[in-house]
């Protein structure tokens, strides 16, 4: 049977427990202590970068992509349907107006333009035909018009006759009333016949004008045919570079189908590509920034595209300086849409230290040690992010990612 244990044993198992838990917590904090003490409390000037605080402006952007393009580039299409012959300059060459570029095999075109000719002259000679018949025809009419008259002066000559022979007692009432008779239908006859005159000279007028608009017509096609063989001489029109040629000879192609594009590289434009997440956001005069190379340019956009294609939104950018030496066609760049302007702030150079928070801590550099302060942050951008509070000007600000100092307040920095 088992015994009670006495009150000191259990006092002395008490006080060992209560020992080892205070001696393993009094370990852990000083493990912690030691470990970042001995690897976070100091930091070589040469593993970080520094920035000053300073007073500016600071805009903040939105990130696009863009591509430079000639701001005016011409496309010569063919006029006609046609076989690339021969391309004579390539994409890069420089270009006077007049120049001869591609050469197009215009048989095809020369052979309808004859047929042309002929369908035209076939034309002409129908209205002369037809004006001939029209001549005949109202010739007939109109000297039967004359017979007509003279059958009426007879008749009239009939009736007086038949009179007087009537009141001479010679002739009878019915003799006269037929010779009557006989002279009005003469009358009316002749009257039809004047009216279908008057018909017939209109119709021949309509007939007429109805062949020499369709000849007419077909004059305008065959002049016209006639400027797109000359067309087809496929030359610049001004002095450029060539930007693309269709190089594919032998290919048909057809009317209005591209062959040549001419730009003049004396003046740029930029088209911008942004998700269309940010579509409410870019309007047109919206301020630009393009940056090539270490150098920035500066815009406005001037066009939005209405159309959405795979969830990007485009639009066009003219640069205040459109002839700049850095610009090249086809070229692709980083560009920003300037959303906000602060006037005159605090600002430091923008840094891996910046993560987008609007409250974050940074490291101000002070007697060759770096103490932590929270700042509040206003706008940002690629180059410049906006401090509230918490700094003046002429400070040092440490820029580089200081995340694994985070727990710390004070850094020493060794040289």
């Amino acid at each position: 049977m088992d015994s009670a244990l006495s009150p000191d044993i259990i006092r002395k198992r008490r006080r060992k427990v209560i020992l080892s838990v205070a001696l393993i917590v009094v370990l852990l904090v000083a493990s912690l202590w030691l470990l970042q003490h001995s690897l976070s409390s100091s930091v070589k000037r040469s593993a970080i970068t520094t920035a000053v605080v300073e007073k500016g402006d600071v805009e903040n952007t939105l990130t696009a992509t863009g591509e430079i393009l000639p701001e005016f580039e011409e496309v010569i299409t063919s006029p006609i349907n046609a076989v690339i012959k021969n391309v004579l300059l390539d994409a890069g060459t420089a270009v006077n107006a007049g120049q001869s570029v591609l050469e197009l095999d215009k048989e095809f075109t020369k052979l309808e333009l004859e047929k042309l000719k002929f369908q035209l002259e076939l034309k002409q000679n129908n209205i002369t035909k037809l004006k001939l018949q029209l001549d005949k025809s109202f010739y007939d009419m109109k000297a039967n018009d004359s017979i007509k008259q003279l059958k009426i002066n007879s008749l009239q000559a009939a009736v007086q006759d038949a009179r007087r022979l009537f009141k001479a007692g010679g002739g009878t009432r019915e003799e006269v009333e037929q010779a009557e008779l006989d002279l009005k239908v003469a009358q009316l006859e002749k009257r039809q016949l004047e009216n279908e005159i008057r018909n017939k000279q209109m119709t021949m007028h309509a007939d007429m004008r109805e062949s020499e608009i369709a000849a007419q017509i077909q004059y305008k096609d065959l002049d016209e045919l006639e400027r797109k063989l000359v067309q087809a001489n496929i030359v610049a029109t001004r002095n450029g570079v060539i930007t693309w040629v269709n190089k594919n000879i032998g290919s048909k192609i057809s009317e209005g189908e591209s062959l040549v594009k001419v730009a003049n590289l004396g003046s740029f434009k930029i088209v911008g590509h942004i998700s269309d997440a940010f579509a409410n956001q870019v309007r047109i005069g919206m301020p630009v920034i393009a940056r090539i190379n270490d150098s920035l340019l500066r815009g406005v956009v001037i066009n939005v595209h209405p159309a959405i294609q795979n969830n990007v939104l485009s639009f066009d950018v003219q640069l205040d300086d459109r002839s700049n030496k850095l610009l090249r066609p086809n070229l692709k760049l980083e560009i920003f849409l300037v959303t906000a302007t602060s006037k005159q702030v605090m600002r430091i150079a923008n840094g891996p230290a910046y993560k987008g928070a609007a409250t974050q801590d940074f490291f101000v550099v002070q007697n060759g040690k770096a103490i932590r302060r929270m700042v509040h942050v206003g706008l940002s951008n690629f180059d410049y992010v906006e401090l509230k509070d918490n700094v003046t000007p002429g400070e040092v600000i440490i820029t580089t990612d200081m995340s694994q100092y985070k727990h710390l307040k004070e850094i020493t920095i060794k040289d």
